[in-house]
């Protein structure tokens, strides 16, 4: 997976740190970190498939029974546990990889790294959105119903969608399975360091500095601006959406800390040999396999922190309960089936 492992073209059997960017140094050969990655990653990623599977599924069908009542933070919430519940269905292929190698062939290959790519870039861009409602919301409370529905029902796919997907096309041109002394591998193959090095960074800057630059910037503002006021339900409904943002961060940190430095070791400003290098790309896979936990994140904070949106799980349940018994009742009676509305019983997630 990215970040964990990068090949070069010029040497299958290098990985990324392998060595500054001079190439004619001696490869390092982690034999150790492989051996535990194969205990390590597939515990880590069943842990966050099952819990992703359940809470994005729950928070979509929740909200699937809500149109009509959903706030302008639960829209972007909705495309969050969307993108989540698709990186959670890949992570199956990761664990078996971890443990025996490649055997899927080229093209989930391909199409388990694009949804990877979509989700890193999407889940980020995605809390600057967020972040842009909220300052819309509460600085500019007066006149922000319509710029706010424009953002989160129009530029959204403009703003987080296209160029999620426009960021996977290295995926498509680099990725592919290789065999190396029997065992398959799905990754990314660059042509030498330097290119892995300038992907990484693309990585950090699009992925963390310029939505962090926006979401510090709207929340400096906001504090400001509750700072002056005594809008406690303005605060409150800020309280999950912080939260969410700083747990996201805190999920993918350390993982960048990691490819930083490991990006200035390919360049060659780092050089501390084989040892080190293996306890960066140790962190490395340590800290990406914990940063997945941002995928069970939006369902847990609004199981936890939203008292509404339990209520809304009860009704949304119910109705699928009683529709499905509906069903059965009405089956082989012509015209006999009926609909259940669940929008007299349900109430909001959040005030927006």
């Amino acid at each position: 997976m990215e970040g964990i492992t990068f090949f070069t073209l010029d040497n299958d059997t290098e990985e990324v740190g392998s060595g500054d960017y001079d190439s004619t140094k001696e490869p390092c050969f982690r034999e150790g970190n492989a051996q535990f990655n194969r205990v390590f990653l597939p515990t880590i990623y069943t842990i966050i498939f099952l819990t992703g599977i359940v809470g994005n599924g729950l928070v979509i069908l929740v909200m699937g029974y809500q149109k009509k009542l959903r706030g302008m933070t639960d829209k972007y919430r909705l495309h969050l546990s969307v993108a989540d519940l698709l990186f959670v269905l890949t992570l199956p292929f990761w664990a078996v990889d971890a443990v025996a190698g490649w055997y899927f062939g080229q093209f989930m290959c391909q199409a388990v790294h694009v949804i990877y790519t979509v989700n890193l870039y999407s889940s980020v861009l995605l809390l600057a959105f967020i972040s842009l409602d909220r300052y819309l919301a509460i600085v500019h409370a007066t006149n922000s119903h319509r710029p706010r529905k424009l953002l989160a029902e129009k530029v959204v796919y403009g703003g987080v969608w296209i160029p999620a997907l426009l960021l996977t096309i290295p995926d498509f041109i680099f990725v592919s399975v290789s065999e190396s002394e029997g065992n398959y591998i799905c990754d990314s193959f660059y042509p030498n360091d330097l290119w892995v090095a300038v992907f990484q960074f693309q990585q950090i800057i699009v992925g963390l500095i310029l939505p962090g630059i926006i979401i510090l910037s709207c929340y400096c503002i906001i504090i400001s601006k509750l700072s002056h006021s005594k809008g406690l339900q303005k605060r409150k409904a800020l309280k999950t959406t912080v939260i969410l943002i700083l747990a996201f961060f805190a999920c993918w940190l350390p993982y960048y800390i990691g490819i930083s430095i490991d990006s200035f070791i390919l360049l060659g400003i780092i050089k501390q040999g084989c040892v080190f290098e293996d306890l960066v790309h140790k962190w490395i896979s340590i800290t990406e396999a914990l940063a997945f936990f941002h995928c069970c994140l939006n369902p847990i904070l609004y199981a936890f922190l939203g008292a509404k949106f339990k209520t809304s799980a009860q009704h949304a349940l119910t109705s699928v309960s009683r529709g499905s018994s509906l069903k059965i009742l009405s089956k082989g009676k012509r015209g006999g089936h009926s609909s259940v509305s669940t929008e007299s019983e349900s109430s909001s997630f959040h005030s927006s």
